[in-house]
């Protein structure tokens, strides 16, 4: 009996029904560990920055009254009693008509409130001549102007990337309190399925999906298990799934679809949400739930498996790790031809960007497949179930496999 496949849409909605994400716990990180990971605190600073008032300018420190009766025609004349470079303290207090010379961003001498612009003055031996008055504050970054102590800098929930990280440092924090990175096991099923540290026999090929597939998962924040290449085969693949299942918090198996499922189905009446989709490709795509743990079954095509992994699973990723769901990119082009839609299906077609003689953005259709798809294809163009086709040279919207927009 032919079973019955769910449009696009209700598949989607079958697993988001049924996905309750769980809070997997929190850690602490060294600094350089944490990048990538999600902030599991709201932080505040526990410091002043700058935690000194410091010099806006090469110039001189001085006091702003002593200033006040300076003109171009009768200069004010003060003494200069040092000079302060960065990251160097001046133990000498300033006094009433005296001037310490400082570097940009050195620190102000105690007394001095404001810095005269090194061209806006003249130094002779130890006198300085000014020309014109100064106002308090003048040349002069006060304390805490950047970052105030007790103010909040990062929120819980954000993603530590170079900027985070690097803010972090600036507050002198050696380790942060993160989220704990969710684990994925992904496993490939089938007997023509060599893993990559074995020689490769006749008939058999590498297990590029469980690489491609990984790297993915890695790319949403979290770790993946490899649990190898499987045997076509329903007890195997049992047990695979049991180990699986015990060890991580959600489960990717790519190609034997109907094996995958017979054993899910044995293992205690799991929550099968969806099994065929009205979709191309991806049509055999499975979804279950197991004791609130997700189960993908993606094709053996690779380009295939890459694009239900990206429809279905990537949100769901990155939601298990505290992370705010982000899409693929999406970028505007022209269709180089006319791409057809599967009769009642949802169709997704590989597609390469290329630059055409009036430097428009072009989306040529990728018709390869395998390991040549994955080497062309740079994203690929949504066709809805209702639409025949898309005519060549109108917009379509590419969501994007890479970052970039074309290759070089």
């Amino acid at each position: 009996m032919m079973r019955k496949l769910l449009t696009f849409e209700e598949a989607k909605h079958a697993v988001e029904h049924n996905f309750k994400p769980a809070f997997l716990g929190e850690e602490e990180a060294v600094l350089l560990e944490a990048a990538n990971r999600v902030l599991a605190e709201d932080v505040a600073s526990p410091i002043d920055i700058p935690g000194f008032n410091s010099s806006k300018v090469n110039g001189y420190a001085v006091r702003a009254q002593d200033t006040a009766a300076a003109d171009e025609e009768a200069p004010v004349g003060l003494r200069v009693v040092g000079c302060v470079g960065v990251g160097e303290t001046c133990k000498t207090q300033l006094q009433t008509g005296e001037a310490v010379e400082v570097s940009a961003d050195a620190v102000l001498p105690e007394g001095a409130d404001s810095v005269i612009a090194l061209e806006d003055a003249d130094q002779e031996d130890d006198t300085l001549k000014v020309f014109s008055p100064v106002t308090v504050g003048e040349g002069v970054y006060q304390r805490g102007c950047d970052v105030k102590a007790g103010s909040m800098v990062l929120e819980k929930g954000q993603v530590l990337g170079s900027s985070e990280i690097g803010v972090l440092a600036a507050l002198g924090l050696k380790q942060v309190k993160v989220q704990k990175i969710p684990i994925i096991a992904v496993f490939s099923v089938g007997s023509e399925i060599n893993e990559l540290s074995k020689p490769l026999a006749p008939g058999k090929t590498y297990d590029l999906n469980a690489y491609s597939l990984s790297t993915a998962v890695m790319e949403c924040g979290a770790k993946p298990v490899y649990f190898g290449a499987v045997a076509n085969d329903k007890a195997a693949v049992t047990r695979v799934l049991k180990a699986a299942l015990a060890s991580s918090d959600l489960v990717v198996a790519c190609g034997g679809e109907s094996v995958v499922t017979e054993a899910l189905e044995e293992m205690g009446k799991p929550n099968l949400v969806v099994n065929g989709v009205a979709m191309k490709p991806g049509k055999t795509f499975a979804a279950a739930f197991v004791e609130g743990k997700p189960v993908f079954c993606l094709p053996s095509n690779p380009s295939a498996a890459l694009l239900t992994f990206q429809l279905f699973a990537r949100t769901l990723v990155q939601r298990l790790g505290g992370r705010p769901p982000s899409g693929l990119k999406t970028i505007v082009a022209f269709a180089g031809a006319k791409m057809f839609s599967a009769k009642g299906s949802r169709t997704f077609q590989l597609v390469k960007l290329e630059f055409d003689e009036q430097c428009r953005l072009i989306a040529q259709p990728v018709n390869a497949v395998g390991v040549s798809a994955l080497v062309k294809a740079d994203g690929f163009v949504e066709i809805a179930e209702n639409e025949q086709f898309v005519e060549v040279d109108s917009e379509v919207a590419v969501l994007l496999f890479r970052g970039l927009a074309g290759k070089a």
